[in-house]
């Protein structure tokens, strides 16, 4: 007898590349994608890395195909955006071993700057598209995964989400399947997409989506579940969950391939129900192809495209009842902030009182844009801060520049900073970059970068120098400081934005998180304090404002010292150990 285990939607992804044969892993994290990579990396048998970022990881992995072996790129639905260059064009060389590409979208944002639905990558770059239900199928559409990519001939998206990968269920185990690495010939006409190939190619990836979409409407994936035929439903991953439990009694068409849409078996099953309902959280995707297929169907003018469903709303929605939620009414809101003791702190403190303008990027140091710091002006996008400040600049004068910087952090410069800072060189940028190197990709869980000094499984790597790095793509103005010393922070801060060229401060101090050393005990508010709320503007959760005043938390508190730095009166002190 097979044994279960309770997984996690990502751990069993994971497993399932792993009993695939999967050689070949090469991704980028982003939540919700990030524990796939994390799972895969502890099994020796697979080649497992982290990327510098989706692009670079993807064509990693489809060199892997190319070359005969099954290869895996996992990324965040943002992600995909960054790698959707190789992607376009791998659906048309097609594959020798298998190709999957995980995407995660995220439904209300739990992570993420955006709520794109990455099934229109699938239909806009003409590649199947698979998206399981719960962690076993999780597991069962990896595999099945590699196992079309090869049939067919093509790289292979699989869709998951939030719920899915951070959700538990039960998985199956089974065993590695050895998969031969393929012989790899030597194929111009395949693989070198000039125009005179791309054109013959395109032909060849529409026969291929015509005989997917055949396979679409016979397939295991894609199930009917008849029960009262008054109400039919189409639907497919997490709200498929959430149908079977608000409408028990409903006929459910349930789609794990979502792309191409099974055509014929939509047909059959509109006409055995009376009322056809889709039921599918951000765009109206499979809808509107229905509609195209002249079915009536409800949809998106009865269910929002905005955010996660629940079982709740459908029984509202669909007259199935009402569901009571819990009265969270009197919790208090809890927005997430920067951590007691993150070395970001002291920077967002600084661009305040030196009142700058500051472009942001994606990462930790995103929070610092929440009240009280509120110092961060923009956030777009993974290495956007640099070429946005450029682009302000360049709108609004230099003299506008002497207070204009962007920051971004280590593992996002490595990711897509680096030609950012290449093009205000190169096209005479004055304003400050900061680049806080706080040794590790923090807000997905302390993953490894190309400037660590470790690989995706933690075994020592060569680590980039930025300092070298920024030295030698043209930046002659640079410092690099700890962030905690606040006297040479300002210092470098006023002298680097007062100059008319380019400059690059480096704040260097790890992640509190990673840092055995951080925890230096906790401060105390001492009988000087004047309640002046100073030391309230760093937005640090170990400082409470209580009935008698400002009191710090010794739970939290892990003795930075910022706030004792700041205070006027002197009143922090006295490390408890």
């Amino acid at each position: 007898m097979r044994m279960k285990k309770i997984m996690l939607g990502n751990e069993a992804y994971a497993q399932g590349a792993y009993e695939a044969g999967v050689n070949v892993v090469s991704s980028y994290p982003g939540t919700p994608s990030t524990e796939v990579t994390e799972n895969v990396v502890k099994h020796d048998e697979v080649y497992a890395e982290w990327a510098p970022n989706e692009k670079v990881a993807l064509e990693v992995a489809a060199g892997a195909a190319y070359g005969g072996a099954r290869a895996l790129s996992c990324m965040k639905h943002v992600g995909l955006n960054v790698a959707a260059d190789p992607l376009f064009t791998a659906s048309y060389t097609g594959v020798n071993g298998g190709l999957v590409v995980l995407v995660a979208d995220d439904p209300g944002m739990h992570s993420s700057q955006n709520e794109q639905d990455s099934r229109f990558y699938a239909r806009s770059a003409h590649l199947p598209m698979l998206e399981p239900a719960d962690s076993g199928e999780a597991k069962e559409f990896m595999k099945r995964a590699f196992e079309l990519s090869e049939q067919f001939d093509t790289p292979v998206l699989l869709r998951s989400n939030t719920r899915i990968s951070h959700s538990r269920g039960v998985v199956e185990i089974g065993e590695r399947t050895e998969v031969p690495v393929k012989p790899y010939e030597k194929n111009i006409q395949k693989y070198v997409m000039m125009p005179g190939m791309a054109k013959k190619r395109h032909v060849v990836v529409e026969q291929r989506m015509k005989d997917i979409a055949a396979y679409a409407d016979t397939c295991d994936l894609n199930r009917v579940e008849y029960n009262d035929t008054e109400v039919g439903v189409v639907t497919s991953g997490t709200c498929y969950n959430y149908v079977k439990e608000a409408l028990p009694n409903a006929s459910v068409l349930k789609l794990g391939m979502v792309y191409p849409l099974p055509r014929n078996m939509i047909r059959e099953f509109a006409s055995k129900v009376k009322k056809l309902y889709v039921i599918e959280e951000l765009e109206p995707f499979f809808e509107n192809q229905i509609r195209v297929m002249g079915l009536p169907v409800e949809g998106k003018d009865l269910f929002t495209v905005q955010g996660e469903y629940s079982v709740r709303m459908l029984k509202e929605k669909l007259g199935g009842g009402v569901c009571n939620p819990v009265d969270v009414g009197t919790l208090p809101m809890r927005p997430p902030v920067l951590c007691p003791g993150c070395p970001h702190r002291a920077v967002y403190y600084l661009f305040n009182k030196l009142k700058l303008t500051a472009m942001g990027d994606i990462g930790c140091y995103t929070l610092g844009a929440g009240a009280p710091l509120s110092a961060i002006d923009t956030t777009l996008c993974m290495g956007a801060s640099i070429g946005m400040a450029h682009g302000m600049e360049k709108a609004r004068g230099g003299e506008f520049a002497r207070k204009l910087v962007s920051v971004i952090g280590d593992s996002t410069f490595m990711h897509s900073g680096i030609t950012g800072l290449v093009n205000m060189i190169y096209n005479g940028a004055t304003s400050t970059v900061l680049i806080l190197d706080n040794s590790t990709t923090g807000m997905t869980g302390h993953q490894d970068h190309p400037a660590t000094g470790k690989n995706a499984k933690g075994e020592p790597a060569p680590a980039v120098d930025i300092r070298k790095l920024v030295e030698t793509i043209g930046v002659k103005n640079i410092r690099v400081l700890d962030p905690f010393d606040l006297d040479a922070l300002e210092t470098a801060l006023r002298e680097e934005t007062a100059k008319e060229e380019l400059s690059v401060i480096i704040t260097q101090r790890p992640c509190m998180l990673i840092d055995k050393n951080a925890n230096k005990g906790t401060l105390v508010v001492t009988d000087a304090c004047k309640n002046c709320g100073a030391c309230l503007r760093l937005g640090c959760p170990a400082i409470v404002k209580g009935e008698n005043g400002v009191r710090i938390d010794a739970s939290l508190c892990v003795g930075c010292g910022l706030c004792a730095d700041i205070c006027p009166f002197h009143a922090i002190g006295g490390i408890e150990e």
